[in-house]
């Protein structure tokens, strides 16, 4: 029973040193950003103030409420809003509807002929409900629609 006890304990304590180990080798490497500095202030010259460039790059930043104007999902079924279904009163379709929430938290219903009309009986909560993870990004309002189907 000791002798079980005293391997472990030996074994626990090289386990801590093999991990101590690994983490001295990491605290000595240098970071992404550091070369990222390094690169700029080389490049800037010597005496001058180095512009040091976003870390990390804008393609790979994820795009904060600002940068979007809104969301956007496809609804394929008909919409039932307070026991009816919803339809497009230019055209008169009910189903296939692209539901947009804008960044003021209202949200506009688009048929499929492009009629668009805001409604006031669903809000940002419904689309959240309602809505899946979002997918894509799209830089224009029409890469979006061709995205969607539209």
């Amino acid at each position: 029973m000791f002798r079980r006890r005293a391997r472990a304990d030996r074994e626990f304590r090289e386990a801590q040193k093999e991990l101590l180990a690994l983490l001295w080798m990491l605290a000595r490497e240098p970071l992404p950003f550091d070369a990222v500095q390094a690169e700029a202030s080389a490049s800037a010259g010597a005496g001058s103030d180095a512009v040091v460039p976003d870390f990390p790059p804008a393609g790979l930043r994820a795009p904060s409420r600002q940068d979007v104007e809104g969301m956007m999902m496809r609804w394929t079924r008909p919409l039932v809003l307070d026991g009816e279904v919803h339809a497009c009163p230019t055209c008169g379709l009910y189903r296939d509807w692209i539901v947009f929430c804008m960044r003021d938290d209202s949200v506009w219903l688009r048929c499929r002929a492009g009629h668009q009309v805001q409604e006031p009986r669903l809000n940002a909560a419904w689309y959240n409900r309602n809505s899946g993870p979002v997918d894509h990004w799209h830089p224009t309002f029409e890469d979006g629609l061709r995205h969607l189907g539209h």
